[in-house]
């Protein structure tokens, strides 16, 4: 008898080949389809990427190739929460690096890599548009601004709870 999670990865190879049997004969239809792989995943393993070459009857570098150009697809799965710490020039001035540094000692891992338990993933960018609240970090949807390192444990605890 198969389990719960198996049952839920079966349903989502069967959302994957019915994405390709319907864009398949469309001019262009590798990013979509690529988009649509990752909306079912969450990411782009390797084996959704075999099955998408095989699908569309192209080599299987061509996906890769495309999954790695464009930042937009992840080929690792992400956290619950996605931690985006704010390096633009204001954020930089007033302190984002030692909250950067915080979070990476908090998480216990580097930025751009996700926790073991599969909750943050810690991402460094240029800018989040929101320079008057320098140094920023968003979690998902949510901002903070003028941040000090020693904030940083109790943000993150709130979402641990």
């Amino acid at each position: 008898m198969c389990c719960c999670d198996c049952n839920n990865n079966m349903d989502k190879y069967a959302a994957l080949q019915q994405v390709i049997d319907e864009l398949k004969n469309e001019p262009g239809c590798l990013m979509p389809v690529m988009q649509r792989a990752q909306d079912i995943f969450g990411y782009l393993p390797e084996d959704v990427q075999n099955i998408i070459a095989k699908g569309l009857d192209i080599p299987v570098s061509d996906v890769y190739g495309v999954a790695t150009f464009y930042a937009q697809f992840n080929l690792e799965p992400k956290g619950k929460y996605i931690i985006s710490v704010c390096l633009g020039t204001a954020c930089y001035v007033k302190g984002a690096q030692l909250v950067l540094d915080e979070l990476e000692k908090v998480l216990g891992v580097p930025a751009g890599s996700t926790t073991p338990d599969g909750l943050f993933t810690l991402n460094a960018t240029r800018c989040l548009g929101a320079c008057g609240l320098a140094p920023v970090i968003m979690v998902n949807d949510d901002v903070y601004g003028r941040l000090t390192p020693d904030q940083v444990a109790g943000i993150i605890e709130k979402y641990r709870n």
